[in-house]
């Protein structure tokens, strides 16, 4: 038997799978429902008499019906007519409804429209077949129109609702990455101009145009310090909008941790001390070498030390250790600082979202150090975590896998 149309949706009806998005209304109930007019269903039923009266029960609902008596003509009509529903009898001549099932499944995946069994047999092991065959439902003969009907509906509208959120994310993903693009293009654009700013005021400060007055002095060391700071807010920025983009590139190389750590801790330590702190490494800096990305993971540590002195007290002493073992390597820092305030833990790792404590001397706070530690840790197959400590403080730690 050819396949055969028929087609019961009103001649000025715009069909939903078009541009024009299905339209919503409400039902007698207040639930939404979803503009059905026009979706197709492939009916797969060898029988003419079972046909016809399925064909009955859809008429009048805008439904365009197709049908094929054999599971062999649906599979090759399949691709052409795009059906938004199957109803598929399992008593079929050559090919059953489950094997057409699962062959719809592994040629199309997640793209195989729902699939709604028809059949007599309604015994638990039948239902259970057709599940992991691939269906949805089934539909028990004799026929009952209501019934019927609500499932069809059910699974049709089910279906457009998460055609409508697929939509929906992709727009929202294409929006998300033009944003990191303005947002990449924009601070890098910014970075020249504030490099500029930056370096002429160094320029006047170290009194290579002549001699400054402190006021004029003042004024030059606050552009100064508002300069690099706003290069630092850049520079995250970028960060951010290149983990967002999917463009974080790890190039792991064979790196000396310790030594790592050791320069970071010196160099952390001339920033520190403008607040009376001091950063100690409790134990000899392990030397030990073990594959990543060492500007990164560089970037790390140093957030994480510079955020024990930013949050910290002044002659505070922050505590910086390591722990080895065959499978991984574990750093980590302690501070005297207030510690994570009760529910907020889950902000820490968020981008552009801040604790309700604020850094002791007046630093600034982007809210977006953190996530990108968190981006560049994972992206080396680690964790990173946060936890108060007993009496006071607040501990960080990365752990890395050791992959020589």
């Amino acid at each position: 038997m050819h396949l055969m149309q028929t087609a019961t949706m009103p001649p000025q009806q715009v069909r939903p799978d078009q541009t024009v998005a299905p339209f919503l209304a409400h039902g007698p109930s207040g639930v939404p429902q979803v503009d059905l007019r026009g979706r197709k269903i492939l009916v797969i039923e060898d029988d003419r008499l079972n046909l016809m009266i399925l064909k009955e029960i859809l008429k009048g609902e805008g439904f365009e019906i197709s049908d094929a008596d054999s599971a062999e003509e649906a599979l090759t009509v399949y691709d052409s007519y795009k059906p938004d529903l199957i109803l598929l009898d399992v008593m079929l001549p050559g090919i059953d409804g489950f094997a057409c099932c699962k062959e719809l499944h592994a040629r199309y995946g997640a793209h195989t429209c729902p699939v709604i069994f028809i059949t007599a047999k309604a015994t638990s092991e039948d239902v259970l077949e057709g599940f992991r065959s691939g269906g949805i439902d089934y539909l028990p003969k004799p026929f009952r129109r209501r019934e019927s009907l609500a499932r069809i509906r059910t699974h049709l509208q089910t279906r457009l609702l998460m055609e409508e959120q697929q939509r929906l994310v992709a727009q929202l993903s294409s929006a998300n990455a033009a944003k990191n693009r303005l947002l990449g293009m924009a601070a890098h654009d910014l970075r020249n101009p504030l490099a500029s700013i930056k370096g002429l005021a160094e320029f006047l400060a170290d009194g290579t145009v002549g001699p400054m007055s402190p006021d004029q002095l003042d004024l030059v060391k606050t552009i100064q310090e508002t300069s690099q700071s706003m290069l630092a807010l850049l520079s995250e920025l970028l960060d951010v909008a290149t983990v967002e983009a999917g463009d974080l590139k790890v190039v792991a190389e064979p790196t000396d941790f310790g030594a790592l750590v050791t320069r970071a801790v010196q160099l952390n330590n001339i920033n520190a001390a403008k607040k009376e702190t001091k950063i100690l490494v409790s134990s000899e800096a392990p030397s030990i070498r073990i594959r990543m990305d060492a500007a990164k993971i560089r970037q790390v540590v140093d957030n994480l030390l510079s955020n024990a002195v930013k949050y910290s007290p002044p002659k505070s002493t922050i505590r910086v250790y390591m722990e080895v073992s065959m499978e991984a390597l574990r750093f980590v820092v302690q501070d005297e600082g207030p510690g994570i305030p009760p529910g907020e833990k889950q902000k820490l790792f968020k981008e552009f979202t801040t604790l309700s404590v604020r850094p002791t001397g007046g630093e600034k706070a982007t809210g977006l150090g953190l996530a990108i530690c968190r981006k560049i840790v994972e992206a080396h197959d680690g964790a990173i975590d946060a936890a108060n400590l007993p009496e006071k403080g607040c501990e960080f730690s990365f752990t890395l896998p050791i992959k020589t």
